[in-house]
């Protein structure tokens, strides 16, 4: 494989799920780690990506709110049109981080009263032009590239809270395997707010189904709805209708 092509999808896999590991390119790419690192290295020097220990990250995800194009942007913007139609007046809400939620918070209503959970210091920021939604952002750790709590303090207040609604946004998602990340610390947390709320609505570019990752976010049949920006007909989506009821 030429250098243009591996760096090409190298960016491919960086801009779908915002980080990746080294180790993950080099067994998709099927070279050695050393190449994939030099690759990553000469990219984040053209600034198309940023290089983070073992792995490297889109310059979209870090800053969302600048020049950076944000990848599959109108994909995403679909998603987003769609999830908000399931917000209703003084509901409780509570939404993961992700480049899919912040544009699902673009779309948010002005004029509906909303109290909104979310250990995402991005989208607890975005929310904040909402003057009709109160934000209570779950603080804990912060994950200095994702900008996303995680540890105790998180679980144990989303522990104590039952929602009405959970945007969650995610990486990897297949029929048989269900939601995964790289991230154990993520997983902690997103298992908890799987478990904090009445109904779960999963936000997911197409791209990133059927793909697989080593740590077990839940089931599919955890799910309650799946939005992609895909028409629900679709027959890409027909393998997930065995697990999940509801696809939009």
């Amino acid at each position: 494989m030429l250098k243009e092509e591996r760096q090409r999808l190298i960016l491919e896999q960086v801009h779908l799920h915002n980080r990746v590991l080294l180790t993950d390119l080099s067994e998709q790419l099927d070279v050695s780690i050393d190449t994939v690192r030099r690759d990553v290295k000469e990219l984040d020097h053209l600034k198309k990506l940023r290089k983070v220990h073992g792995g490297a990250i889109s310059r979209s995800f870090l800053t969302p709110n600048l020049d950076e194009p944000i990848y599959l942007q109108n994909e995403k913007q679909q998603i987003a049109a769609k999830a908000v139609k399931l917000l209703k007046e003084d509901q409780v809400v509570l939404m993961s981080g992700g480049t899919t939620n912040l544009e699902v918070v673009k779309f948010f209503p002005r004029k509906i009263p909303l109290t909104v959970f979310t250990p995402s210091l991005q989208v607890a920021s975005e929310l904040m032009n909402f003057p009709n939604v109160e934000v209570i952002f779950l603080g804990g750790k912060l994950l200095h590239e994702a900008k996303f709590a995680v540890g105790g303090m998180v679980t144990n207040v989303l522990s104590q809270i039952k929602v009405d609604l959970c945007f969650l946004g995610t990486g990897y998602l297949d029929p048989s395997s269900g939601l995964t990340e790289f991230d154990w610390e993520v997983v902690q947390v997103k298992r908890a707010m799987i478990a904090a709320t009445k109904k779960l609505v999963l936000l997911t570019v197409s791209n990133k189904l059927f793909s697989v990752q080593r740590y077990k976010t839940c089931d599919l049949n955890a799910v309650d709805i799946l939005i992609t920006e895909l028409e629900p007909d679709s027959s890409k989506l027909h393998p997930f209708r065995e697990y999940i009821d509801d696809i939009l």
